[in-house]
């Protein structure tokens, strides 16, 4: 199935426009932050080839990330970090940005397409989609801005804690992340309410 318009151009329709897409990267790894995008597109002006970041290669995710963000109305980005993950939960700290996200557009939208079950508190209608990056172009663009988003971050922070590996799995639970965090313990990017950090960390004492 390919992202399509149909969504949004019914909401227009409506009256209910301009139309927000809004998703996550980020619910998985066990250190760096969540991150949210949020996309207002430009009906008369869609990028060719949006799709889930998922089904995309990643230098055609880069591409893609160029022209959003150079035709698309509007697009906010924010981050859940670490603590933020570890006091709420992923699914409270992922709302909250997915909130964030949305008020922070310099457009406010009519309505706002969410992909998944739950919907964050927002400034307008929405609607949760599930798999929703497969389906609204919206989406799939906001799919695209924040999964660049967060893996430019996970490069960056892989210089200031090296030794983890943060820019080939951008802090997923690879076989060599979990090696590394077993020799070096956790460090403050590490999401301590996830079991295999949290069981490093008892194991050093609570010392990193």
């Amino acid at each position: 199935m390919t992202a399509h318009f149909e969504l949004e151009a019914e909401l227009i329709a409506q009256g209910r426009g301009p139309v927000a897409g809004i998703d996550e990267v980020g619910r998985g790894p066990l250190a760096g932050p969540v991150c949210v995008a949020a996309v207002v597109l430009d009906p008369a002006d869609l990028p060719d080839g949006l799709d889930d970041s998922k089904k995309i290669s990643a230098r055609r995710r880069e591409v893609l990330f160029d022209e959003i963000c150079a035709r698309a109305r509007a697009i906010s980005v924010t981050l859940s970090p670490a603590a933020e993950i570890d006091a709420l939960n992923i699914r409270g700290a992922t709302l909250a940005c997915m909130s964030r996200a949305a008020r922070g557009l310099v457009l406010t939208p009519g309505f706002a397409l969410v992909d998944g079950r739950d919907l964050p508190e927002l400034p307008c209608p929405g609607r949760a989609v599930i798999g929703g990056d497969a389906l609204s172009l919206s989406i799939a663009a906001a799919s695209i801005v924040a999964k660049i988003t967060r893996d430019r971050l996970m490069a960056r922070l892989d210089d200031f804690h090296p030794g983890y590996g943060f820019k080939a799995h951008a802090g997923y639970p690879t076989a060599t992340h979990r090696a590394a965090l077993t020799a070096l313990g956790p460090c403050r990017e590490h999401r301590r309410s996830y079991a295999p950090v949290r069981e490093v960390f008892r194991r050093d004492g609570g010392r990193r």
